[in-house]
């Protein structure tokens, strides 16, 4: 008999019909599996509820966090919420779907490689993760500009009712520490969150700029500090298994077709045969 397993995913960008595929080929291996899902599944909300629905038919718990992508406000999206009233709705569809979210009590996930508390956080992003050479966000924003390095999020995510993203974010990591600090302190943790909780991942991108919206120094220590045995990230769509103070960091991400598909190419490995990747029992 399969054992249970905790297992991830991230950047499912179901918007994309290849995507699509293979969010409907993910399956479980043991009745008992749970399925972490770190963000970005989707532009708009009835896609995110398709493909969250479809996965809590399958598997025996499923916990959402919310990417930037979820948070974006198009001009041709059917739900005109913003800002923190979008991410409510989102929240409370997931809670119809029987899917937990970090507004939720955390679960604690009690297989192999268990007990941990897993804990789905959404802490946006504040500016701080600083091109080299500039001392502030503002000197930051310029070096991107300059650099033609501008994530999307400047014109789509709206922090409504927050006077900026970064003041959002202030909120979101108070609100993250003040439910983690509340956590046991005798069982260790899964941190999920979409962007990473510290700078080394975003040393790998191509565009060193881009790392402005990809996290903030104030979450570095969270995976000492909260007892972490693993942290799932995504955003970055750089798929890989990194540790900091004999911490694993597991990147969960699927991409965007052309991304996995080069890697798929390079690798000789389908994309499909690596996903959901395994976060307990530690492999």
């Amino acid at each position: 008999m399969t054992i249970p397993r905790l297992l991830a995913v991230s950047d499912l960008h179901v918007h994309y019909p290849d995507n699509r595929d293979i969010v409907e080929s993910l399956q479980p291996t043991s009745d008992g599996d749970w399925l972490i899902v770190a963000g970005d599944v989707a532009e708009q909300v009835g896609d995110v509820e398709w493909a969250l629905g479809l996965l809590r038919e399958r598997f025996a718990t499923v916990i959402w966090v919310p990417g930037n992508h979820e948070l974006w406000t198009k001009s041709k999206d059917p739900v005109r919420l913003r800002g923190d009233d979008r991410y409510r709705l989102l929240v409370e569809r997931c809670r119809a779907l029987d899917v937990l979210t970090p507004e939720d009590p955390f679960p604690i996930w009690d297989g192999a490689g268990g007990p941990a508390t897993v804990a789905p956080l959404f802490t946006l992003y504040d500016y701080s993760f600083l091109p080299e050479g500039t001392t502030t966000s503002e000197e930051g924003l310029e070096a991107a500009y300059a650099a033609g390095v501008v994530c999307t999020d400047e014109h789509l995510l709206h922090a409504d009712p927050f006077p900026s993203r970064a003041a959002w974010s202030a909120a979101r990591i108070d609100e993250s520490e003040r439910r983690l600090a509340e956590c046991d302190p005798d069982i260790p943790t899964v941190l999920v969150n979409h962007w990473p909780l510290t700078r080394l991942p975003t040393r790998v991108l191509r565009y060193p700029e881009f790392a402005l919206w990809c996290g903030s120094e104030r979450t570095a220590d969270w995976h000492v500090r909260y007892r972490a045995t693993t942290v799932v990230y995504g955003h970055l769509h750089i798929p890989r298994v990194t540790w900091e103070d004999g911490v694993r960091f597991v990147e969960a991400s699927l991409g965007y077709p052309r991304e996995w598909k080069a890697r798929d190419e390079r690798n000789g490995t389908a994309v499909a045969d690596l996903l959901p990747r395994q976060v307990l029992p530690t492999p």
